[in-house]
């Protein structure tokens, strides 16, 4: 499940990049750095998760 959540969101960082998603808050390309927190505030949920449950 993790690598499939880090392939996921490492597309949408590239697609970022390239032409901006047009979400609140992800208008611009520099903006990529908001959806790596993203994915890594759910990684860290996703391994903790398989870790305790």
């Amino acid at each position: 499940m993790t690598k499939a959540i880090s392939i996921l969101l490492i597309l949408a960082m590239g697609v970022q990049i390239i032409k901006p998603l047009g979400f609140p808050g992800l208008k611009r390309r520099t903006d990529f750095w908001k959806l790596a927190l993203f994915a890594f505030a759910i990684w860290t949920v996703a391994l903790l998760g398989r870790e305790f449950f």
